[in-house]
């Protein structure tokens, strides 16, 4: 005859619960086997093997062994107490403050947090967390930063890189531009950008560099979209640098903008000039993740002109003196200098 309690489709996720305790404890004194109680509940084997070794207890000074519903519970109920996972916020208390105060006042990143109090050597290693529980923080809401504060995790996506004719060809392919600038081996090596605010005929726009090996960040606001107002802040800046300038912008990387119309008249000044693929601005990658750095500052839409060209500078120490992981927990302008001592200490 069919047992009528019987039920193949196991519980998945589900507690034993207080009625299937006794029902065990009844079934295993009728010499039930597990296998048997394990089919007639519609549970794992495992699940009523672990449950019976969990609730059995020694009787007559240790002869008889025994499965006890109610030691069962008991035992189950303390072990639920215990699994609550432990965040131990008050042991890193300190460190916590570390990060708030950075990440407010210094525009760090929860990584550049982490990486610099390690490099550095500022808290034990059990007065700290890793960067994965800061985020872990985050969510919970223990720390006085919401995800809507970090500026990559709410707004990253996934493009599929395309590529499409355009007629406009201002120099020389980025296909020419050596391997040492291609693998950052070498300082001196640029990408170039600009920056608008809202898109009103004559408004001013920021020229964005970022060297690729150092990370280095150059703003310059600039009167217009034009070709002649990068060409007169590029050569400016170029000529900054003095008679060393060729060892500070071996290369500039573009792309097709029409405010690169006259960038190729740079080379006359002996640094190279490459221009990106039509519609491929991942070929400049660094200079768009800093780019994306500045619109922290200057969001979409916002007028370049509500900012004066000292605002746009000290956003670029602010971005210039972040921690990198991509450099060691350095910070671009402590590397850059040091690049420029070693130009300048040859003199």
């Amino acid at each position: 005859m069919d047992n009528p309690n019987c039920n193949t489709e196991h519980k998945k996720y589900q507690h034993i619960t207080s009625e299937e305790r006794h029902e065990i404890e009844v079934r295993l004194k009728d010499k039930w086997t597990i296998y048997a109680i394990a089919k007639h509940l519609g549970r794992p084997y495992n699940t009523i093997k672990n449950e019976v070794k969990r609730g059995t207890v020694m009787l007559y000074d240790g002869k008889v062994a025994r499965y006890k519903a109610d030691v069962a519970k008991e035992v189950y109920l303390e072990n639920r107490q215990n699994s609550r996972r432990n965040y131990h916020t008050l042991d890193v208390v300190g460190f916590l403050r570390y990060v708030e105060k950075h990440f407010k006042e210094d525009k760090w990143s929860l990584d550049a947090c982490v990486g610099y109090a390690k490099a550095n050597h500022l808290y034990k290693d059990d007065e700290m967390v890793c960067t994965k529980t800061l985020y872990n923080y985050v969510d919970l809401g223990l720390l006085e930063i919401k995800n809507i504060d970090l500026p990559e995790k709410l707004s990253r996506k996934t493009k599929s890189k395309k590529s499409r004719e355009n007629k406009r060809k201002l120099g020389n392919s980025i296909e020419q531009r050596p391997d040492s600038v291609n693998t950052r081996e070498e300082f001196g090596h640029w990408e170039i950008d600009s920056v608008i605010g809202r898109k009103v005929e004559g408004e001013s726009q920021v020229m964005t560099l970022v060297e690729r090996k150092r990370r280095k960040s150059i703003w310059l606001k600039v009167k217009d979209h034009s070709a002649e107002a990068i060409d007169e802040a590029l050569v400016g800046l170029i000529e900054h640098f003095g008679d060393k300038y060729n060892e500070v912008f071996k290369s500039i990387t573009g792309d097709n903008g029409s405010e690169f119309a006259n960038l190729s008249q740079v080379e006359a000044k002996g640094i190279a000039v490459y221009f990106t693929h039509p519609y491929s601005s991942y070929e400049k990658g660094t200079n768009e993740c800093h780019n994306k750095m500045l619109r922290r500052f200057i969001p979409k839409g916002k007028s370049i002109d509500d900012y004066s060209a000292d605002d746009i500078l000290y956003f670029a120490d602010i971005i210039n003196n972040l921690p990198r992981k991509i450099l060691g927990y350095h910070t671009p302008e402590e590397l850059f200098e040091q690049e420029l001592d070693r130009i300048y200490a040859a003199a």
